[in-house]
């Protein structure tokens, strides 16, 4: 078994995040994460004014979160697994309830994302501490889930109800997806071909 020239730990079996096979998928996620930060500076580009148009992008993200969670399961171990299916389903209902009454209020739509963005968030954390003796940059997913923590609780609050605040909400959250599945890929790749 080799080990990193930084830090000298072993590289590969030390993940208990991820299977010793995981590596070799390494580039799955490293589409997904660029997808992710593309489909974000779509949402920031785009002039969303309507309840419905946000509900739908709102529902939409929670639904691919949710996609992407069940995706992760082939690179987890079996103790992580249960938290991905957790949060896979959490957020595909999330997106289901978005997506089944978009026309709401803005109230409402941002109620229900700030849920999400909740449950991401502690997760994030959680699971960057969990693994902060094993990982060099567990700070990475400690810094977004922190940022998504705070996220949800703006958009929980009564901060002004403006489509504008929605799609910062819904377009930071796949910005904050999108780096944590590129430190991913890149965390594989370590694996897969060791400095």
């Amino acid at each position: 078994m080799s080990t990193t020239p930084i830090t000298g730990r072993p590289v590969g079996r030390h993940m208990t995040d991820l299977t010793p096979a995981a590596a070799r998928l390494w580039w799955v996620f490293l589409i997904t994460g660029t997808l992710w930060r593309i489909f974000s500076l779509i949402v920031f580009r785009f002039d969303i004014h309507t309840v419905t148009a946000v509900g739908i992008a709102v529902g939409a993200l929670c639904i691919a979160a949710g996609v992407n969670e069940f995706m992760r399961l082939s690179v987890s171990t079996p103790g992580w697994k249960i938290f991905h299916i957790i949060f896979g389903v959490l957020f595909v209902l999330v997106g289901i309830v978005a997506l089944a009454y978009p026309h709401r209020t803005f109230a409402e739509v941002a109620a229900i994302f700030s849920f999400f963005l909740l449950f991401k968030g502690i997760f994030d954390a959680f699971a960057s501490l969990a693994l902060r003796s094993e990982l060099d940059l567990w700070w990475i997913g400690l810094i977004v889930g922190t940022a998504e923590i705070l996220l949800a609780f703006w958009a929980a609050g009564n901060f002004g109800r403006e489509a504008v605040l929605l799609v910062v909400w819904v377009g930071a959250a796949a910005l904050a997806r999108g780096v944590m599945e590129l430190a991913l890929a890149f965390r594989l790749r370590t694996l897969e071909h060791p400095v």
